[in-house]
């Protein structure tokens, strides 16, 4: 069964970008290494702070849109609801 993710990643000063994905694995890594270029690469967003998986890509795609407009609070409500300390969850990954 496939495997898609909504994710949340940030920089030191919080700027937040969401994104979705099939490989959060590879996706992370792109970001870290500043492979693509953009909004991430510019503003120096490489940490994970916040991900959901879902089977349908359907539902990542609505999920994504809907996080995308929310309010910044309601978006730091759910990083902390998984993450209070913010702590990048990637990090393990290396």
């Amino acid at each position: 069964m496939r495997q898609y993710y909504v994710y949340i990643v940030t920089n030191r000063s919080r700027t937040l970008y969401t994104g979705v994905t099939g490989n959060l694995y590879r996706r992370v890594y792109e970001h870290k290494n500043k492979l693509i270029g953009g909004f991430t690469k510019k503003y120096n967003i490489t940490k994970l702070v916040w991900y959901e998986v879902t089977s349908e890509i359907t539902s990542a795609i609505v999920r994504e849109k809907q996080i995308k407009g929310w309010l910044r609070k309601k978006k730091i409500a759910l990083i902390e609801s998984m993450n209070p300390e913010w702590k990048d969850l990637s990090e393990e990954w290396t």
